[in-house]
């Protein structure tokens, strides 16, 4: 009954967000609770493994938000326009570097982990070169969207957030072993961006080209930059990825104290800081309070017991002997599974269900995690029609969404399939 129950509460919570019925907020508290109710439990009994749940991804809620901020104060002050500057003026008016240029600018803008962010800074950086040397607009929108892929995985991203609160672990133990596979996923789009380029320069030939990047920064942007820390926030940066990926301090104060010490040096006038919020806020909110829901759906599941029913119910239809494949069938899966499920739907939804089967096969439930953030809304989220970031990226290139992802698809699907063959290589997960 409880296994029925559960499937059920998925079932409708994806066919409510889905449909567009409910927002993935409402649903994700909603829902759960609703059938909580139906399964028998009480108001009190419910609310304690809702707060229970709100515990266990508040950490990660705090990493999210502190993350968000620190990156987005980095972005204003100027702390990748050099890059920018030297990669344009590098390009010049050969299309392969202007591809190459434009897969390496979009992977060092994204460690911030936005997608609608490394769009608007890359597309308005490069739109202009593409159009003035006629590129096929489609390289734009398809390179862009595959170096986004790999980086996607960084902790702070939407996206991993989600797979860490599921799956209740920490960076360390979910991102760390995956590292290997991303750099093999950078260098597979590197070399698709060399393929595509080459292509490029072979039709157009090489132009000249005189563009100055700095020509479209409004005076807003212009005055909250700050050339003169360039190299403080460049060194502060390495220093916090570096602390991160050694585990040194806990993920969530890291970037709570950071982010602290990059808005007063960089800002310190009060109304300065105050603009830095309001201009991010709504967008540091939305991410971080869909995680404090989702703890609300986890705590139900989880409490219930639905969780552990639901997957005594696939463990009994999964053979024993093709139980060691469920990590990598995850992976292979999970750049397609963008195009069906939002990434609450199959990190809330799904990802569960496969981590506590996994567990009744004797498998680390973390490898679930780590394979289904080989593609699941990284590589392929900006080829997926459920994410408002893939409309800003064809919006802006002004290409169609169909085109776009029968000329991307093959291409991430290379990078989710490069990535899980290393991970299988490096130990990330296992057959």
């Amino acid at each position: 009954m409880l296994a029925l129950l559960g499937f059920s509460t998925i079932a409708v919570f994806l066919i409510l967000i889905m449909s567009k019925r409910l927002s993935v907020m409402t649903a994700l508290v909603l829902v759960p609770l609703l059938f909580g109710m139906l399964a028998g439990f009480n108001p009190t009994e419910l609310g304690g493994m809702m707060l229970d749940g709100i515990k266990q991804v508040a950490p990660t809620g705090i990493l999210l938000m502190f993350a968000v901020l620190y990156f987005a104060t980095m972005l204003d002050a100027g702390l990748f326009d050099p890059v920018i500057a030297g990669i344009v003026r590098t390009v010049k008016g050969d299309p392969l570097k202007v591809v190459l240029g434009t897969a390496i600018l979009t992977m060092i803008v994204h460690l911030d982990g936005d997608g609608t962010a490394t769009f608007m800074i890359v597309l308005s950086a490069f739109l202009p070169i593409y159009k003035q040397l006629g590129i096929n607009p489609l390289v734009l929108s398809g390179i862009v969207a595959l170096s986004v892929g790999p980086l996607h995985l960084v902790p702070w991203s939407g996206t991993s957030a989600r797979a860490i609160s599921t799956l209740n672990t920490d960076a360390v133990h979910l991102f760390n072993p995956n590292i290997p596979a991303i750099i093999g996923g950078i260098f597979w789009v590197l070399f698709v961006a060399y393929v595509l380029g080459k292509k490029e320069k072979k039709r157009l030939g090489v132009l000249d080209l005189q563009y100055q990047p700095s020509e479209n920064l409004t005076e807003e942007q212009r005055l909250l930059r700050r050339p003169r820390l360039i190299w403080f926030n460049a060194l502060f940066t390495v220093s916090l990825i570096v602390t991160l990926m050694k585990g040194w301090i806990p993920a969530p104060v890291l970037f709570l104290v950071a982010s602290m010490i990059a808005l007063l040096v960089n800002y310190p006038r009060l109304a300065d800081q105050q603009k830095i919020l309001r201009n991010h806020g709504t967008n540091i909110f939305m991410v971080s309070s869909m995680i404090f829901a989702a703890g609300v759906f986890s705590g139900i599941l989880g409490g219930t017991k639905m969780i552990d029913a639901m997957a005594n119910g696939l463990v009994a239809l999964i053979p024993q002997q093709y139980a060691n494949w469920l990590p990598v069938l995850t992976a292979i899966t999970s750049m397609p599974a963008s195009l069906f499920f939002t990434p609450d739907a199959y990190y809330f939804g799904v990802v569960p269900i496969l981590s506590q089967s996994a567990t009744q096969f004797g498998l680390d439930p973390l490898e679930i995690g780590r394979a289904a953030l080989l593609g699941q809304m990284t590589v392929g989220f900006p080829l997926s029609p459920l994410t408002a970031s893939t409309f800003l990226l064809i919006g802006l290139t002004g290409v169609d969404l169909g085109e776009h992802q029968r000329f991307t698809f093959k291409w991430a699907f290379g990078t989710t399939i490069v990535m899980t063959i290393v991970a299988l290589l490096t130990g990330s997960i296992h057959i």
